[in-house]
């Protein structure tokens, strides 16, 4: 019996111990947003620095072609020309590859760069990475950042149908108290 409970405490001691992301903290607001050079679902280079002087929506999400991240994505396209006319660009990020960055662009007609961090180095420097029962992926979390490169919002616990409208708003309240 002793070696029973021995195993099973090992067993759940093991479980949380991989749930526990041992990962970075995300940036902080006001702090010069991290960057990277990441390719999109075409394979283009993408890199934060060819964005500078408008406003960026970077965008987490754990896995393409899920419930919560098609929602997601297609919410921000269906608000992308909003925020274009707001002067900012959409970048949505997962750990996915470009092949399925691809079909999953293709699938949803999404008009903006998905990018494929597989090397999960940006999701780790914005603090997204994490981890569950041994398998990594990026957690749904959006950062606004201004046309200095700075962060100014981080929006965290995302809700995918909520997103984009909010990004919407305040970043109308941001460029209003500029």
């Amino acid at each position: 019996m002793k070696t029973f409970f021995r195993c099973a405490t090992a067993i759940i001691v093991g479980v949380l111990v991989l749930q526990i992301p041992a990962y970075a903290e995300a940036p902080t607001l006001g702090s010069t947003a991290p960057t990277f050079k990441l390719q999109d679902q075409k394979g283009d280079w993408r890199s934060l620095d060819q964005y500078r002087g408008k406003w960026v929506v970077l965008y987490f999400y754990p896995k393409d072609d899920t419930p919560g991240c098609t929602t997601e994505v297609c919410t921000f396209r269906d608000d992308v020309l909003k925020l274009r006319k707001a002067g900012a660009e959409v970048l949505g990020v997962s750990l996915d590859d470009i092949k399925s960055h691809a079909a999953f662009a293709e699938k949803y007609h999404v008009p903006f760069p998905l990018l494929a961090d597989n090397t999960q180095t940006t999701a780790k420097a914005y603090g997204v990475l994490t981890s569950k029962l041994g398998f990594s992926y990026a957690k749904r979390e959006t950062f606004l950042i201004d046309p200095t490169g700075n962060i100014v919002k981080h929006y965290v616990d995302v809700d995918p149908k909520e997103n984009s409208g909010q990004v919407l708003a305040d970043l109308a309240a941001l460029k209003q108290g500029t």
